[in-house]
């Protein structure tokens, strides 16, 4: 496995229930800013069980073709979903909780 999966799957596996973020933001906690679209595509092509329902498009876009599937997941953790999309969720880029960190972020939390 390569570096680069690897530091995405350690960013993937660290997910809790109800956080829910995007692929931009993954890449960037794993230190690979700009590369969404590798996150994106290590998601659609690993065998290792990751939380995959918890990451969305940067407007909160579910995966197409699994968007059923996913939003009963999102759901069963506290998400609020409309037309196909995450519109709010306890925590990550679409929580409505107030959070110093990072600015415009809000409900993100620091990666070790």
């Amino acid at each position: 496995m390569s570096e680069l999966e690897e530091r995405v799957l350690e960013v993937l596996r660290a997910l809790v229930p109800g956080e829910v973020v995007s692929y931009g933001d993954v890449a960037e906690d794993a230190g690979l800013p700009g590369r969404a679209r590798a996150v994106g595509h290590l998601l659609a092509t690993t065998s290792v069980d990751v939380p995959w329902w918890r990451v969305v498009t940067s407007n909160g876009r579910l995966i197409p073709g699994h968007e059923a599937r996913q939003a009963e997941r999102l759901r069963a953790e506290g998400a609020r979903i409309a037309s196909g999309r995450v519109v709010e969720a306890p925590l990550g880029r679409f929580s409505r909780r107030e959070s110093p960190w990072p600015p415009g972020r809000s409900g993100r939390r620091p990666r070790p």
